[in-house]
């Protein structure tokens, strides 16, 4: 952190932006190759595409929130950096499988998911140990 600014997630959040740019021109592109202004048209390609942006925008927020509190925390820079580069490789799959992989589709998608799960449960749990530490220091006043 620099000057009160959470720098490591700024890097990670910068990253994971530029990939939902990408993802979102995607999902543009498919409408109007598909003339589809609204919804996935019933278009298979359209809908997985559709989903797997969706599915970024369900997931990526809160793992970036959770993230920027652990760095406010003081968090070590080496925990942050790994929990971010988790998330950022685990986006990256999940959008193959979604958007742009054409095979190992399954896997791609299980072992994204499967990592993005674990980042928000270790955010999770480090958020938890940080404020229970803060109220049990508290309660020992």
């Amino acid at each position: 952190m620099r000057n009160g600014v959470p720098m490591v997630t700024l890097l990670y959040a910068g990253l994971l932006a530029l990939m939902f740019v990408v993802m979102a021109w995607r999902v543009v592109q498919l409408r109007r190759s598909s003339r589809t202004s609204l919804g996935d048209g019933g278009h298979a390609e359209l809908q997985r595409v559709v989903r797997g942006h969706g599915n970024f925008t369900e997931y990526v927020p809160l793992a970036l929130l959770l993230l920027g509190l652990l760095e406010l925390g003081r968090v070590s820079i080496y925990v942050l950096h790994a929990l971010g580069l988790v998330l950022l490789v685990a986006r990256i799959l999940h959008a193959g499988a979604f958007s742009f992989g054409p095979g190992h589709r399954f896997k791609w998608r299980v072992w994204g998911a499967g990592l993005t799960f674990a980042v928000l449960l270790v955010e999770g749990a480090l958020c938890l140990a940080i404020a229970l530490r803060a109220h049990w220091a508290w309660f020992a006043l």
